[in-house]
């Protein structure tokens, strides 16, 4: 590769040849968009994430039907619900936000749109935990807790979501709603699990707009510790033994070795969640002219993709849609 007989630059001469030779394409079939379902029926926007707006039912509908239009196929829904209680056990409740938007988005459009639905109980507990407190100790309990996300998953399922998405880290979960979903002759319904969650700073505009934040303390006693990738590969393995069909790294652009480690691993299909915190940099640093928020946007994007992820979570899908568009 000596030169002149090497020049790289012929490979960007035009945006043409470019394109020829470009290694990694983000498409509107990879991207995942996250929306609120607000059980009172409030559509105002979310202040700590600009563009983004909570749904009743009915706009959300409304909403999907746009999108799909463009190309965009995957939603995953998270619920705010009126009412909590210390267990979060009103997750589970068939005529839940959550559960009556699902059944209308398959009534509506059928298997032309991938329902996926988170699965925890942080916005539906008192306290904001993922999972059951001791109230003597204060501490979160993994078994205890599992019993409960396995009824919210077979409440997702039952009312037509094609994919779970356990968010919580408790141990052993995803066996759990895996087993419970055979029993119940689920067994074409997908799990997605949030399999390296990490207790990152990235998650602070989502717990706003989901009034999910902790009442005390935090949740670095079942979330990963930032400082661990080899225990990041362990509960993937744990996940695939327990039944796991797609795996996800959460947040993304701080982990984009986590995520090139997962597909060198796994032939799971890899899912990474562009967060709540990185969205509102990027549109942030945008609204003071600091950025070109559509270059930054792809740019982060293909970082994700180029990684291997196969699957991107981002509250930016529906303007990428649309920049797709505009470009074919």
């Amino acid at each position: 590769m000596e030169f002149p007989r090497t020049r790289m630059r012929r490979y960007r001469k035009s945006e043409a040849i470019r394109d020829l030779v470009a290694e990694t394409d983000v498409k509107p079939e990879d991207l995942v968009y996250p929306v609120f379902v607000r059980e009172d029926g409030r559509r105002d926007e979310i202040d700590s994430m600009p563009g983004q707006r909570y749904h009743s039912v009915g706009s959300l509908i409304e909403e999907v039907g746009k999108l799909l239009d463009k190309g965009l196929k995957a939603f995953i829904l998270f619920g705010v619900p009126e009412k909590k209680d210390p267990e979060g056990r009103s997750a589970a409740d068939p005529e839940g936000v959550v559960q009556r938007a699902v059944r209308a988005l398959k009534d509506e459009y059928g298997d032309e749109v991938v329902v996926i639905t988170d699965v925890c109980l942080c916005q539906y507990t008192t306290h904001g935990h993922c999972g059951i407190v001791d109230e003597d100790t204060g501490k979160i309990l993994n078994d205890p807790t599992l019993e409960v996300l396995a009824e919210v998953a077979l409440s997702h399922a039952e009312a037509g979501a094609d994919v779970v998405a356990p968010s919580d880290m408790m141990d052993g979960r995803v066996g759990v709603i895996r087993e419970r979903l055979e029993e119940e002759g689920f067994d074409d319904v997908l799990i997605m699990s949030y399999a390296a969650k990490y207790h990152s700073a990235f998650y602070g505009p989502f717990r706003e707009a989901a009034e999910s934040a902790p009442e005390f303390g935090d949740r670095s006693t079942y979330q990963m510790d930032p400082r661990c990738l080899r225990q990041a590969m362990m509960e993937m393995e744990l996940d695939v033994e327990e039944g796991a069909d797609i795996l996800m790294v959460k947040p993304a652009l701080p982990y984009l070795d986590v995520i090139r480690e997962a597909r060198r691993r796994f032939d799971h299909p890899i899912a990474a969640y562009q967060v709540s915190g990185e969205y509102s940099m990027i549109k942030a640093a945008a609204s003071e002219g600091y950025i070109d928020e559509k270059a930054a946007v792809l740019e982060t994007l293909t970082s994700i993709k180029r990684a291997g992820a196969d699957i991107i979570l981002t509250y930016f899908a529906p303007e990428v849609v649309g920049w797709l568009s505009e470009g074919s």
